[in-house]
């Protein structure tokens, strides 16, 4: 008997349509206008909802080629259920209006056997919303292809279990029909996020903010977990998946293929101008094999 993980978002976050759904993310899919490449192994994108972040997000997905993928890993960061480790989930499908998901039972319980996870009650898993919003875009792009997910929920990891997390999953990088999806906003700026910070060497606010988020972006770029680590410290940026991005920097870093993450997309929801506005940045990366 299925355990289900119902849509939870769909009709708020994103349309329950599924015409109007699949017709989105096709529009978006294609206006990326990317090349699939089988040497994409994983993805960073964003979980706003679509119509803030859909078309940003497209230029992560747009690049994966489902030919030889079986496994998709998802990475997402916890935003209401506190935890210091990772959680599994004990559904056992994952629907979207466009088609359910699968859970891998047989690596859950691989990982479930290490004692290092802790299982999510089917209420945090819906009521979180960061690995969801990936979920239809990949419901899109393994359509025909039978796919299984092994969803992994990112909790307030410090540096050290970041770390053991990647050596952890880092076996996982080099078989090469496992694919990795993290999720992760970037900048959440304003009085409501509780962070202001303008740089004014960069002009306007919203220029500062890019400057920040370039920064971390480049840093990422570099595959070094370390230098991420003192760049947050020193920042403050309030990169949401911040712990999920560092587990997938441990991992690569602990994997023998070589990847190297590249940024292609970068977005703001909106332009502050003064300290009453606010805004979310939203970028997306593809992980591809260094040849």
């Amino acid at each position: 008997m299925d355990k289900i993980r119902r849509a939870s978002h769909a009709g708020s976050w994103y349309t329950d349509n599924p015409n109007k759904l699949s017709e989105e993310l096709d529009e978006w899919l294609s206006a990326a206008g990317l090349a699939k490449s089988s040497d994409v192994r994983g993805i960073i994108a964003p979980h706003a909802g679509y119509s803030y972040s859909g078309r940003a997000a497209a230029y992560a997905f747009g690049n994966i080629d489902p030919a030889n993928i079986s496994r998709v890993f998802l990475l997402g960061p916890s935003h209401h259920h506190y935890t210091l480790k990772c959680a599994l989930s004990r559904a056992t499908l994952y629907k979207t209006p466009i088609g359910d998901l699968p859970i891998d039972l047989e690596v859950n319980e691989e990982l479930k056997a290490t004692g290092k996870f802790e299982l999510m009650d089917l209420h945090v898993d819906e009521a979180e919303h960061s690995m969801e919003m990936h979920l239809p875009f990949l419901a899109k792009i393994f359509q025909g292809y039978p796919i299984k997910i092994v969803p992994i929920l990112v909790g307030a990891l410090n540096a050290e279990n970041e770390a053991m997390y990647g050596r952890l999953l880092a076996k996982y990088v080099d078989d090469p029909s496992n694919f990795f999806s993290v999720s992760s906003d970037f900048c959440h700026w304003g009085a409501r996020f509780n962070y202001m910070h303008h740089d004014k060497k960069h002009g306007a606010i919203y220029k500062s903010i890019e400057a920040l988020d370039r920064m971390g972006m480049e840093i990422i770029e570099t595959g070094d977990p370390d230098a991420f680590k003192q760049y947050l410290l020193k920042t403050d940026n309030t990169i949401c998946g911040r712990h999920p991005i560092s587990v997938f920097l441990h991992m690569l870093k602990n994997s023998s293929t070589k990847i190297k993450i590249q940024f292609l997309r970068y977005e703001q929801s909106s332009q502050c101008k003064t300290t009453r506005d606010s805004s979310v940045s939203y970028a997306s990366a593809a992980a591809k094999i260094d040849a």
